[in-house]
């Protein structure tokens, strides 16, 4: 088998198109996700009682439908029920953000109930009100403690956005797959567009776990 890389030099421009837009949807979903999955976490452990079914229900709706379907969803069902048309790059950061919030918001909770209950309960006694005591004794902890599991969701971000590609938004998949079909050499194509990918992943996962070991014990109590 010979391998011909001109169907990659020679369309480098337009496959370097797809990937900004790939880091720029990447950026834009973590960015969110972390926004609405911390909101929705701290919401369900401190909120009130009665918002905290409506909060399970999002998180255990969205881990069990796949993230396609929603993805899909989005595109295509929801200007049908609400008359908003979405378009394709907002769609899949509308579905995606609200995606990986749900898995975002059981780390968030995962961490804050692995603080224990007694160092609140000391800073209530100390006079501390009990945002206070959120803010500067449990979050501090807790976010530390959330670093590794983060870092998994960044990498579950970056690679989802390779879907999105489903509703012709023009990343690096998509690209990828039109160049792939008009030069028949789908091997070097799609080769390339893996190590991509692992150039891409690679470092961000590498670096947020370097940056852990540097800070782990400030998150051991």
């Amino acid at each position: 088998m010979d391998l011909d890389l001109t169907s990659i030099t020679d369309n480098w421009r337009y496959l370097a198109n797809g990937l900004g837009l790939t880091l720029l949807l990447s950026l834009a979903t973590v960015a969110g996700s972390l926004v609405v999955g911390g909101a929705v976490g701290l919401a369900r452990c401190y909120g009130p009682a009665w918002l905290r079914w409506p909060l399970v229900f999002y998180i255990d709706s969205m881990r069990a439908i796949p993230v396609l379907v929603v993805l899909v969803w989005s595109y295509f069902a929801l200007p049908i029920v609400t008359g908003w048309s979405l378009p394709p790059f907002w769609a899949a950061f509308v579905a995606l953000t609200l995606h990986i919030a749900a898995y975002v918001a059981e780390i968030v909770r995962a961490g804050i109930t692995s603080i224990r209950p007694g160092q609140t309960r000391a800073a209530l006694a100390l006079g501390m009100s009990r945002r206070q005591a959120v803010i500067q004794i449990v979050l501090p902890q807790t976010i530390i403690r959330m670093l590794p599991a983060f870092g998994s969701i960044i990498s579950i971000a970056i690679k989802d956005t390779a879907i999105a590609a489903v509703i012709a938004v023009p990343e690096y998949m998509k690209q990828s797959e039109t160049v792939a079909g008009q030069t028949f050499r789908p091997i070097e194509v799609f080769t390339c567009a893996m190590l991509v990918y692992f150039l891409i992943l690679f470092p961000v996962t590498r670096l947020i776990d370097m940056a852990y070991l540097r800070v782990a014990h400030l998150g051991r109590s």
